[in-house]
């Protein structure tokens, strides 16, 4: 049943790992990797969010982002 908190087909979002200081050349690129970070965040969020809302009594459901 996908509305089980326990369910393990149903795993809460993992946080996008961020880049590394050394990762971004600081050239200004169009795909810097702290833009790839930040919409993969902005993705992590809403999956977050909707996770959130099948599992509303899960404690560990605290978006570690903010």
């Amino acid at each position: 049943m996908p509305d089980d908190p326990a369910d393990p087909n149903d795993p809460a979002p993992i946080l996008p790992a961020a880049p590394d200081p050394g990762d971004c050349c600081g050239e200004g690129c169009v795909n810097c990797v702290h833009d790839v970070y930040e919409a993969s965040l902005e993705r992590y969020r809403a999956r977050l969010q909707a996770w959130r809302a099948r599992h509303p009594d899960d404690a560990d459901a605290e978006d570690p982002t903010h």
